[in-house]
């Protein structure tokens, strides 16, 4: 089940991480809440873009190879799981942090969750 779940999200961070690397300003339309972010800055759109085709390609690795990766899944999970903390305090210090927090949980807070979850829980050996 964890080299599923890996092998889902490898997929889907891989192509946000493509989309913000080769479309950013498509990206940055279509994605729900970015914009009242700030203004559009493609440096900062594929900086983290770069970040986030990382994550997909080690839980891809995990996916494959899940004793080997490990190390590299759990990288990825302390980014995002970084990355949805300072989503906390942003929707915490914003003027609707209930509605902020529901439209980030699918694609900023479950993948945090479940690669922490999948970091966390005992491997087993094969």
């Amino acid at each position: 089940m964890g080299r599923a779940i890996s092998a889902i999200l490898a997929v889907v961070l891989s192509l946000n991480g493509l989309a913000m690397l080769f479309a950013g300003l498509w990206w940055y339309g279509v994605v729900p809440g970015v914009i009242a972010t700030g203004p559009y800055n493609p440096h900062f759109v594929r900086d983290i873009g770069a970040a986030y085709l990382v994550v997909g390609l080690s839980l891809a690795a995990f996916a494959a190879w899940p004793r080997q990766a490990w190390p590299a899944l759990a990288a990825a999970s302390a980014f995002l799981t970084l990355h949805a903390a300072v989503h906390v305090f942003d929707a915490a210090c914003g003027t609707h942090p209930l509605s902020d927090v529901a439209r980030d949980f699918a694609g900023v807070y479950l993948p945090a969750i479940l690669t922490l979850f999948l970091a966390l829980r005992p491997q087993r050996s094969s």
